[in-house]
């Protein structure tokens, strides 16, 4: 199963259901995605990589994002969706994402993670892509003009072939925490298992058992 198989799962499954929810506490907002929705962001961030950038297999994309915001995962889906190699560590790469500009990255996109955000709040460098400002003008669409082949990198050190894991027997909501890589190989399996992730921003270690409570949700075992 691909990155893509689990998005159209999806949106077979039930494209109204709730895929991502989010808490930020530093913000106050609670943001949540519908597979329908997620797709579409997914589409955009894609259709930008491949038509703007000619991103597609054999790209590096580094995410320099949080791992428990929802702007990285739709990032890192569109990533996948157009072939390239996702990265989470330092180094050289054709495409960096970024709150920030950042020392590596060919092209640098700068995302503002602000659900309302219309220009980024953190200056954009020469040659650069505010993401606020410019993605809602791409196609809600995607259709790839390559597809990686099993063993090209997909994350990190992990091929598209060993990406996704089927059949993990997770709760329907699952609260995903840790670093941004493994963060992002628990997203695709609970979505694999027609689930929701559930992500909690700047939470304070005593409400994260009441927010589990409201949302029906566990963590990540």
């Amino acid at each position: 199963m691909t990155p893509g198989d689990v998005l159209a799962g999806l949106l077979r499954s039930d494209p109204t259901s709730p895929r991502i929810t989010c808490y930020d506490d530093g913000t106050g907002e609670r943001i949540e995605l519908s597979g329908k929705v997620l797709v579409n962001w997914v589409s955009k961030a894609a259709n930008l990589l491949q038509d703007e950038l000619d991103a597609g297999p054999g790209a590096t994309v580094a995410l320099h994002l949080p791992a428990d915001h929802w702007r990285t995962y739709y990032w890192a889906l569109a990533a996948w969706s157009v072939g390239a190699h996702v990265i989470t560590t330092d180094g050289p790469s054709d495409v960096a994402v970024a709150q920030a500009a950042v020392a590596s990255g060919d092209t640098q996109i700068i995302v503002t993670l602000a659900a309302l955000a219309r220009q980024a709040t953190a200056d954009v460098p020469a040659g650069g892509i505010d993401e606020a400002r410019e993605l809602s003008s791409y196609g809600d669409v995607f259709v790839a003009y390559r597809a990686p082949a099993d063993a090209d990198p997909a994350l990190d050190d992990t091929s598209y072939a060993d990406l996704v894991t089927v059949g993990g027997a997770l709760r329907p909501r699952v609260l995903v925490t840790g670093d941004l890589g493994d963060a992002l190989r628990d997203a695709l399996a609970v979505w694999a298992d027609d689930g929701s992730v559930l992500l909690l921003r700047d939470v304070r270690p005593e409400d994260v058992d009441r927010r589990l409570a409201t949302e029906g949700a566990e963590a990540h075992p």
